[in-house]
């Protein structure tokens, strides 16, 4: 048996270790397993811990989306404490999160993906030399800008929140400080700073409403060709260049979306509540499989550990949710093979099916019929999904399209702050009590479940975006959806596989990544490609 190992460009993940192995015959990549290899154990941490204490620790489980751990931590707080929150306290969490997502666009773009554009496989482009010129680590004209810029947006979170990451600045009932005047003029100054220097500049070549402007994939490879500006920019480029190499051929994935939604109305959530919270939403909540649109509902999820190293085969509402680690010796001989659970969720006809999560999940939602005035509106991917289908390309699209969209709206909620009113009401802090929270993290959807008893935690479940997208089979040996989107995927060189570095950085799931591949017929591993790093 013969063993390359391969250091790849850094991939930046925050930390924990993802082993993903592939069978691949005659070229192509026919079962996949993806191998989450390190306990984190956050849940059993918070047990019998003050209820507030998710404030504190759920924003140390990742230091690239702590604002959003926090974010959701204090609506399931919120909720289950049955808080009042002021409008101007809605607005504030609403631009910080939004701008903990900003920040996070470029730099996953330029930093962690789009290094891979330059690999020696794509020589024969005739894009390649302008891909190697754009996107060389450290070098490329638009990596040092992209990088360097993304970091804005984070400065508008520190103003809000006194830093980032993990700060602590939402809890119950609001938010710890009223920004000043200044404050609040420093932010529109720096947001507006990096939408010209980097989103318009480099980008788009052209205003963020003309982008947003686009409604169908047909639209979008007009906007393409209009001008040099557009069609000369990052985005343009982007889209060429991987058509050309074929990244909208593979990585489609198991068809299925959930998005858990993001932003609220802040006249539409003063009092939050399970039941209130879809109608609520800027950005929508929903599911869609196989283009069917369905209403999400919290009630439906299920972990399922028969494949994970946790005590049991069962699959449980995160209300009711057990975190009892096992030895993985013990694990492997009953058939587990990750950390990671599996997240699933109850479609009728089709039982507990995997769900994608991710940019792709929502802006797909954000295409479903029967949006509120309040909320997004936007047929772009769910067109482009019918037009060309889900691939690497299309996944990437859909992240970077956010950042027009969510600069609009953080603009929008900075101008809607009345700073001559409140950003706190104290709350009762009733000893029992039940909520659930949840956002839409850059990677995906992000929620808690918290369950109060004689004022202390007795149960907290956190499901993260990354646990959707890499969790391992289920009871029915459905596998997951990073595992399916590798099925198909081509390798053209089993020693350099960087077809799999494509699917799997499409996750941006936050986890240090390897992949070994085997040879599906012989059992042989052919290589261990593994893509590491951190930001």
């Amino acid at each position: 048996m013969t063993t390359v190992d391969l250091n790849v460009s850094p991939m930046g993940r925050v930390e924990g270790d993802l082993d993903v192995r592939v069978a691949v015959s005659d070229g192509v990549v026919t079962s996949a397993w993806t191998q989450a290899a390190m306990f984190r154990g956050f849940e059993i941490i918070l047990r019998g811990k003050d209820p507030r204490a998710g404030l504190i620790v759920t924003p140390r489980i990742c230091g690239i989306c702590g604002g959003s751990h926090l974010y959701k931590a204090a609506y399931a707080l919120d909720v289950a404490w049955g808080t009042r929150i002021p409008p101007n306290a809605t607005l504030v969490r609403n631009i910080a999160q939004a701008c903990e997502t900003l920040q996070s666009i470029p730099r996953y773009f330029y930093a962690l993906f789009a290094i891979d554009l330059t690999n020696r496989k794509y020589a024969r482009s005739p894009l390649y030399d302008e891909a190697v010129r754009r996107f060389a680590p450290y070098t490329g004209t638009s990596y040092a800008p992209g990088v360097v810029l993304s970091g804005k947006p984070t400065e508008v979170y520190a103003i809000l929140g006194g830093q980032w990451p993990h700060s602590s600045f939402m809890v119950p009932g609001g938010v710890m400080g009223a920004p000043t005047l200044s404050d609040v003029t420093r932010s529109i100054a720096i947001l507006e700073h990096w939408k010209h220097n980097w989103l318009e500049k480099y980008w788009l070549g052209c205003s963020v409403e003309r982008w947003l402007a686009n409604r169908t994939w047909d639209d979008v490879l007009a906007w393409v060709e209009e001008n040099d500006s557009q069609h000369d920019s990052d985005c343009g480029f982007f889209i060429r260049y991987s058509r050309d190499i074929g990244l909208d051929t593979y990585g489609g994935g198991v068809g299925n979306y959930l998005a858990t939604g993001t932003y609220f109305h802040p006249d539409l959530y003063a009092e939050p509540t399970i039941e209130g919270r879809n109608a609520a939403l800027i950005a929508r909540s929903g599911i869609c499989s196989n283009g069917e649109f369905f209403t999400f509902d919290q009630r439906w999820i299920r972990e399922d550990v028969t494949h994970s190293f946790y005590e049991g085969t069962q699959a449980r509402h995160p209300f009711d949710g057990e975190t009892r680690p096992l030895d993985p010796q013990r694990g492997r001989e009953q058939g587990k093979y990750s950390w990671a659970k599996a997240p699933r969720y109850h479609l009728s006809g089709q039982g507990y099916v995997p769900m994608e999560a991710g940019p792709l999940a929502r802006r797909i939602v954000a295409g479903a019929p029967g949006a509120a005035a309040h909320q997004d509106d936007d047929p772009l991917f769910t067109d482009i999904i019918a037009r060309i289908g889900p691939s690497v390309l299309v996944r990437q699209l859909a992240r970077m399209h956010e950042a027009a969209r969510y600069y609009q709206w953080t603009r929008q909620w900075l101008d809607q702050l009345d700073l001559r009113e409140s950003f706190y009401t104290k709350p009762a802090e009733p000893a029992e009590g039940r909520g659930f929270g949840a956002t839409e993290a850059a990677r995906g959807s992000l929620a808690d479940w918290i369950v109060i008893e004689d004022g202390k935690i007795a149960n907290y479940q956190v499901v993260t975006p990354t646990a959707w997208n890499i969790g391992p089979r289920d009871g029915s040996q459905t596998p997951g959806p990073i595992e399916q989107a590798l099925v198909g995927t081509p390798v053209a060189d089993a020693e350099d596989p960087v077809e799999l570095g494509h699917v799997a950085r499409s996750f941006d799931s936050c986890l240090v990544c390897t992949v070994h591949a085997y040879d599906g017929r012989t059992g042989r591993e052919l290589s261990k490609f593994v893509i590491n790093g951190a930001v």
